[in-house]
């Protein structure tokens, strides 16, 4: 199995994580954090034993769990990467018709939210980045990299998390690189070099030109685009200064003009690439940017 990204679900103050498998295109989740939701408990040993008794008592009750469940590596608190037990959707779903508790249901329901919502969840999980682990190990500039964010922003809503989109799409008439090559596309845009302010916004405008995703591009790459300034230049963008109508206008004209898109950047730098109110009052405002009116 090729399992890649890892994914941290929050349901209220428990957290949940997951971990996508390339071969098999799903996530499997961390059985004894699903213990963690259903009884409360933040006790990992313990959610562990409860999770084997579980497994004993569904095996002599004929649920067959089996084939719904593996062992993968994932991260622990300490930062290292233990086995754990890890259930997939359907086998979660058995979990709900064998046991069935409030909780339970209330986890399925909440990993298959509707759109409506997916924005508030996301944003949730975009805004715990900022305590995770998980920001040092994304990769930086590279395509993977931004398939990591994306997979953490939405993985468990879209199907398509992480996924390079297969179809052509279009915003407001501008159509995006065209699907058949798009992946030659990314190459050379992960090529483009990061030395300096200009060229690292006119690799974030390239990558915003690629749309590699079919929902959730705007909100992934700048993420994407804070990592490569804090690693390149010790700077990111204070998004909370910049206006929704200003973004979207400069970056509606960003592939033929991009004066507008690098001044309105580069005003916006701090140093402040620590600091948690820039941090979470940049996440609002991009957040902000991807609504409708």
């Amino acid at each position: 199995m090729a399992a890649n990204d890892i994914s941290i679900r929050f349901l209220g103050a428990q957290e949940v994580r997951a971990v996508w498998d390339d071969e098999n295109s799903k996530w499997w989740f961390s059985a004894p954090d699903i213990v963690g939701v259903f009884t409360g408990r933040d006790d990992h040993a313990k959610n562990r034993n409860y999770w084997k008794y579980l497994k004993t008592k569904l095996k002599k009750e004929g649920f067959q769990l089996v084939s719904h469940t593996t062992q993968l590596k994932i991260p622990a608190n300490d930062g290292k990467k233990y086995l754990s037990d890890m259930i997939d959707f359907d086998g979660l779903r058995l979990l709900g018709e064998a046991f069935p508790m409030a909780k339970i249901s209330k986890f399925v329901e909440w990993s298959i939210y509707s759109d409506e919502i997916i924005d508030t969840k996301s944003k949730q999980r975009a805004h715990a980045l900022f305590e995770s682990t998980l920001l040092d190990a994304i990769e930086v500039g590279t395509t993977k990299g931004l398939r990591q964010i994306h997979a953490y922003l939405f993985g468990g809503f879209y199907d398509f998390a992480r996924q390079i989109r297969g179809k052509n799409i279009s915003k407001g008439g501008f159509g995006f690189a065209v699907a058949k090559y798009l992946m030659s596309t990314l190459e050379r845009i992960e090529e483009m070099p990061e030395s300096s302010f200009e060229q690292i916004v006119d690799k974030y405008i390239e990558m915003n030109i690629a749309h590699p995703f079919m929902e959730g591009n705007g909100r992934a790459t700048r993420l994407w685009l804070d990592l490569i300034l804090k690693k390149r230049l010790r700077k990111c963008i204070d998004w909370g200064q910049i206006s929704k109508s200003d973004y979207m206008r400069a970056m509606i004209l960003s592939p033929t003009d991009d004066k507008e898109i690098k001044t309105l950047l580069k005003d916006a730098l701090t140093d402040k690439i620590d600091d948690r109110e820039v941090f979470m009052k940049g996440i609002d405002s991009s957040y902000l940017y991807e609504k409708s009116e």
